[in-house]
């Protein structure tokens, strides 16, 4: 029976052409976008746990509250030994010290007067150590534009962009104008030994990376800093495990009455994006919804026309005393048939489109030039377990549906005036 179906089906391409394009190119946009959204919201989560909160970050509860303002007048206190004591309990994942400051980068000429000046946003990483992760998570190296690396204390990186408008050149002296963590005002001088580009407009506007001792020696912050970071295995969040480690944390520190005991928040928590997140999660089943609905409706209508020029077939099928039943499920059978090809077509168009996007990459930096979010300026799609499946739920249910919708007529067919039709 399923290879006469089928067959059935190949031999009239005026049955399934049509239904099949129709799948296709449904299952095709539904593919090529959860590829997409999942690609562009991965992004964002690895850029900002890599560049901004770790999956995990401890700070003050002082700090915590103003996070957005970067008060390092409330920083951590002891970070050495709270990153020892977390090393100890959470082998398994990698602690780092971080410091986030604004200042001004002043550029002195040949006699020590300004030559150039800027605002600047800093950072502050683990650049000298032997044996760093900071350089490889957050992908130092390998956004040198010009120049070298930090090899001893008083060398710094500075954004490329930064460099041109200030007119910098390597090994060209720079003096950090910032206030120290108690309030008063500081000014350390370095030496720009590279320029850099993370692809991030809201580092490559203006940043400047510098090791995190030299921060500290700089701003006052000895034993101090912003925020300890804490990475997950891998380098992948998992937010039920992070969850864990929060609780557990500070839970510690529930009876501790003081504003500057340290405090544990999470990924999605410290930047807001659950939301977006949730958002994601939302859009990827009103998108798989809606293709559902209208493919439904398109399939429907395809098989009410379908049913008149076939009207003579079912006709004759129930003269010679095919159940009704039986025609029926022949039909669902054949939806099913239909939906599968669709299916595999349009995943197989989907994944193309996908795996380009996801190696070329789409360039919105002339979008994100004002932009503040540490986002990419190239998005990508991603391939995922997901991607390979998701495209048959709507490819499979909505012809089936459709179908179901209109062989309902085979019930409402009389048995007395099937030789009246046949005639006719």
């Amino acid at each position: 029976m399923i290879r006469f179906i089928i067959n059935g089906l190949l031999r009239d391409h005026h049955r399934s052409l049509f239904p099949i394009i129709i799948v296709s190119i449904g299952v095709w946009i539904t593919v090529f976008m959860q590829a997409y959204l999942t690609g562009v919201l991965g992004d964002m989560v690895d850029t900002t746990a890599r560049f901004s909160t770790g999956h995990v970050k401890i700070m003050s509860r002082a700090f915590a509250e103003n996070k957005d303002q970067i008060p390092n007048d409330l920083a951590l206190m002891g970070v050495e030994q709270i990153m020892a004591d977390m090393q100890s309990e959470y082998p398994e994942m990698t602690w780092v010290k971080r410091i986030s400051f604004g200042g001004l980068l002043d550029i002195p000429n040949s006699e020590g007067e300004t030559r150039s000046q800027a605002p600047v946003m800093g950072l502050g990483i683990d650049l000298l150590s032997p044996g760093s992760t900071e350089i490889h998570t957050m992908n130092v190296a390998k956004s040198v534009v010009r120049g070298r690396m930090p090899e001893k204390p008083g060398e710094i990186l500075i954004s490329d962009l930064l460099a041109e408008k200030l007119d910098v050149n390597l090994g060209d002296a720079a003096t950090l104008l910032s206030s120290t963590m108690y309030g008063s005002m500081t000014m350390h001088n370095f030496t720009v030994v590279g320029t850099i580009k993370f692809g991030i407009m809201a580092m490559d506007r203006g940043a400047i990376i510098v090791d995190v001792n030299d921060v500290q020696l700089a701003l006052n912050m000895e034993d101090a800093a912003g925020g300890i970071l804490g990475y997950l295995p891998n380098r992948i969040y998992d937010d039920n495990t992070a969850k864990e480690i929060v609780e557990r944390f500070n839970l510690q520190y529930d009876d501790v009455d003081d504003e500057f005991a340290p405090v544990m928040g999470k990924l999605v928590e410290l930047s807001s994006l659950g939301d977006y997140l949730n958002y994601a999660g939302s859009v990827t089943g009103i998108m798989v919804l809606i293709f559902v609905v209208i493919m439904s409706i398109v399939l429907w209508n395809a098989g009410l026309l379908g049913g008149l020029r076939r009207y003579g077939e079912v006709g004759i099928r129930l003269a010679i005393g095919e159940p009704k039943g039986h025609i029926y499920r022949s039909l669902i059978y054949e939806s099913v048939f239909i939906g599968l090809v669709g299916s595999v077509i349009g995943t197989g168009l989907g994944l193309g489109c996908a795996y380009w996007l996801q190696v070329k990459g789409l360039d919105i930096s002339a979008f994100m030039k004002s932009s503040n979010m540490m986002m990419p300026n190239i998005f990508r799609a991603a391939i995922t377990e997901e991607t390979y499946y998701i495209g048959f739920y709507p490819g499979l249910f909505s012809t089936v549906l459709g179908t179901m919708l209109s062989g309902v007529g085979i019930y409402k067919r009389q048995t007395a005036q099937l030789f009246k039709e046949l005639e006719v």
